[in-house]
């Protein structure tokens, strides 16, 4: 019985070959995307659990709040973790890191640079699972001046030692000739992980004080088996307040009740290692999270277009219905029963999803490369046969199949013999609200996806035209400008000769590297009373820093040394931090911060002056809103960032490195530009935005399938009523017209309904951002115009085709 069902659906399918082709598209290009968003999610979900013991490591998370400012960063006091371990025997270890960021490692004559270079504790491979390829993995942090380093390493600097093996006991010399011997070989990190390095040194050569008020590494915990995150959190309150509470009362002379009753608080909070990529977006991250809210919307996004996928479906079987209703009326006499007759129709159902799965695994192939560079995501195609994909794959085309053949299915069996025999079929289009419902739905999604892009654009349109309170337009950065020594500032008054080289500052505190910055306590007097501490964003700069990047001041004066020597103590404020302060006339009011320690052991309080006064300008991203800050006069080698104006900038660039090589010993030339620093701040949103219009365009796409199958639909119902016009004088535009009016009622009906929703979904996206633009009424309308025209492209063919025809044709049977 079941192959007879087989082979009348293969008969049914090849003999409807365009129903079966617009079928097949459909669904498999919703099911390619479904897949792609499949393999996104489970790529976003999949991070950090390659660690065994992944469920009991947590990350001690800073939650700062003093005096009207706050502090919330992946890093907390080197002391913390130890205590930990020591006091509450539900902590089973501990391990600390301290990110150096760049380094310089000498291979012959000259330097590479290596971007993962990193502090740690030897207990690093007993917390995380870092499988050692030589090495003992409990001892190879031990020794003075080791180096661990990670196999993609290994063969860049010993091209002969195909064994890791084999590189345990050399030596690598690293900038400043420190001379590190290689003491282990780790397998490289996986690419689902919200960290990878390539080199570690041992954490006690990172130069970093045992002080339990700062923020200098960041720690993290395994947790012994059975213990919930409550409870390990209230060990973690107790340790905190007796440490750090003592800490506060012998340096600041303030208790942790009386921050309590003044609303401040100091907290360490457990952030569970498998929540760090999807939850945390904190100062001091290792490297770019992602974002929990992507994952929903993309899912949810891959539901609507598998959803739209089905509903077009249903719209062509319901369409083709007057082509197989005689079939239904005859098989119907010949004795097939209606469980007979639903059970044929959901055959033909999956058996056509079956084959749109495998197109559409095909199709998710090809378009994975430019799915990755959408995403900038590094996914397999391997993946889509993996143990998880495939099965999942299996399920989805099976219940693709009865769910988008369900509706077909029953509709079809339910004709009854005498009805269809006699060619009374169907109440026409309009009666049937069910199909009418489904074009609405399939382009309420259709139009909120297109206001959902236009939104996203404007939004990343707004923060690159913003007045941010600095110029990133032509600057030139020359990063680790250190390596050059004392020679660095020679060059810098050369490179003011090159012709369109306007000014350049020697810092690395600039506005697109908001992890360089640190959150100082300052004093508004000289005491540490409680109610004088404020917390404040420090920059150290040159005295070129303002005038290179474009800043203006609004009252004093910049720095400058060579003309004022009291200019090492002067400060300038920005018009936050001088609000905050409360300073009506900020020019010349004093701030104190801690210095070194006196003979009892009390810090002493160094004064700085106020000298002017800097126009707020972004140093963040513009998720936040400009937070105090200040500026201190510096000698910060980080970077030399140059700024330019007219000229050929290849050729800048050329006469700049050729500087830099006279000057360097051997160190890379290594340059960004500041816009594009910028502009990779908001890569996340870029991404985002350029998914929304690739999923908008299936949509779309898809959503037109269905109309076109409506479409037909209605033109096969109302055959004989366009003869009739047509025989009474219609003309063709009368005609279109008519059948067209139905379809865009549909289409102003999904945008009635999407208008709200989409204005609610992008209003909550936008509240993310301080700085945002408004969601104005045109977008609307450019998205309601956008769906009219595409309905209308898509209708015109059917309906014209419908209105050319003959009517002795339609009507010779009456």
């Amino acid at each position: 019985m079941f192959r007879n069902y087989l082979k009348i659906a293969f008969r049914s399918l090849r003999k409807s070959k365009g129903f079966t082709a617009i079928n097949v598209i459909g669904l498999s290009s919703g099911l390619a995307v479904c897949l792609l968003i499949v393999l996104y999610v489970t790529d976003e979900l999949g991070y950090d659990r390659y660690n065994v013991n992944a469920d009991r490591i947590y990350r001690l998370d800073a939650d700062i709040f003093y005096n009207h400012t706050g502090y919330l960063g992946a890093d907390g006091p080197k002391p913390l973790a130890p205590s930990l371990i020591h006091d509450n025997p539900q902590f089973e270890q501990f391990v600390r890191l301290s990110y150096a960021g760049d380094v310089m490692v000498r291979k012959g004559n000259n330097y590479v640079q290596e971007h993962h270079y990193v502090f740690a504790d030897s207990t690093f491979f007993k917390v995380f699972t870092v499988r050692m390829l030589a090495g003992d993995p409990n001892t190879a942090l031990n020794e003075p001046n080791s180096l661990v380093i990670d196999e993609s390493t290994a063969r860049k600097y010993f091209d002969g030692s195909n064994a890791p093996g084999n590189v345990v006991g050399k030596s690598l010399e690293l900038e400043n000739h420190t001379i590190c011997k290689i003491t282990g070989v780790f397998q490289d990190m996986p690419r689902q992980s919200h960290f990878h390095f390539s080199l570690i040194r041992p954490m006690r050569e990172a130069g970093i004080g045992d002080y339990w008020l700062g923020q200098n590494c960041i720690s993290y915990i395994l947790a012994r088996p059975g213990y919930s995150s409550s409870f390990l959190q209230s060990r973690v309150n107790v340790t905190v307040n007796t440490y750090i509470g003592k800490a506060m009362q012998t340096e600041l002379h303030q208790s942790m009740q009386d921050m309590d009753r003044q609303g401040a608080h100091i907290r360490y909070l457990l952030m569970p290692l498998r929540d760090i990529h999807l939850h945390s977006n904190k100062i001091a991250e290792f490297e770019p999270n992602g974002n929990i809210v992507y994952v929903y919307v993309f899912l949810f996004i891959a539901i609507l277009i598998l959803a739209i996928a089905c509903v077009n479906f249903m719209n062509l079987s319901t369409a083709r219905s007057a082509n197989r209703a005689k079939e239904v009326g005859i098989r119907k006499v010949a004795g097939s029963t209606k469980g007979h007759l639903i059970f044929q129709f959901l055959t033909e159902s999956v058996l056509l999803s079956f084959f749109s799965g495998l197109l559409a695994m095909g199709i998710a192939v090809a378009l994975l490369p430019m799915f990755n560079q959408l995403s900038g995501k590094q996914l397999d195609a391997g993946m889509l046969y993996s143990s998880r994909i495939l099965p999942l794959m299996v399920g989805l085309v099976l219940t693709v199949g009865f769910l988008a053949g369900s509706y077909p299915a029953f509709y079809l069996s339910s004709f009854r013999p005498i009805l269809v025999l006699k060619g009374k079929i169907a109440a026409g289009f309009k009666a049937s609200w069910l199909r009418s419902s489904l074009v609405v739905f399939q382009f309420f999604i259709s139009i909120g996806l297109i206001i959902g892009t236009l939104v996203i654009y404007r939004q990343l349109t707004y923060i690159r035209n913003r007045d941010i309170g600095f110029n990133r337009d032509q600057v030139l950065v020359v990063q680790n400008a250190y390596l050059a020594g004392d020679a660095v500032r020679p060059f810098r008054q050369d490179l003011l000769k090159l012709s369109g080289v306007v000014d350049a500052t020697l810092t690395n505190n600039l506005p697109t590297n908001p992890g360089n910055y640190s959150q100082n306590a300052w004093y508004r007097e000289r005491n540490m009373a409680p109610g004088n501490m404020v917390l404040l964003t420090n920059l150290f700069v040159d005295e070129h820093y303002i005038p290179t990047l474009g800043m203006h001041m609004v009252t004093g004066r910049n720095f400058t040394p060579a003309e004022y020597r009291a200019d090492s103590m002067g400060i300038i404020l920005n018009e936050a931090a001088a609000q905050m302060l409360g300073f009506k006339d900020p020019l010349n009011q004093k701030l104190y911060v801690p210095g070194a320690k006196d003979s009892t052991g009390a810090y002493k309080l160094d004064e700085y002056h106020v000298i002017g006064v800097v126009k707020d300008f972004n140093f963040t991203s513009m998720h936040e809103k400009v937070q105090p800050m200040i500026m201190n006069l510096a000698d910060n080698r980080g970077s030399l960032s140059i700024r330019f104006q007219g000229g050929v900038i290849p050729a800048l660039v050329q006469e700049v490195e050729a500087g830099w090589r006279r000057i360097a010993n051997g160190a890379p030339f290594s340059y960004t530009f500041l816009d594009n620093d910028f502009n990779n701040i908001y890569k996340s949103e870029s991404q985002t935005g350029r998914l929304f219009v690739t999923f908008a365009v299936f949509a779309i796409l898809i959503a037109c399938l269905g109309l076109f199958g409506l479409v037909t639909y209605a033109a096969e119902q109302r055959m004989k009523e366009i003869g009739i016009r047509k025989v009474l004088g219609a003309n063709v535009g009368g005609i279109v017209a008519l059948l067209s009016r139905d379809f865009l009622q549909l289409v102003g009906i999904a945008a009635i309904i999407a208008f709200p929703v989409a204005w609610w979904a992008m209003n909550q996206w936008l509240r993310s951002f301080a700085y945002r633009t408004g969601i104005s009424w045109w977008i609307f309308a450019a998205a309601a115009a956008a769906a009219i025209l595409i309905a209308l492209v898509t209708v015109s063919f059917q309906t014209i085709r419908a209105a050319l025809a003959n009517p002795v044709k339609s009507l010779r049977s009456e």
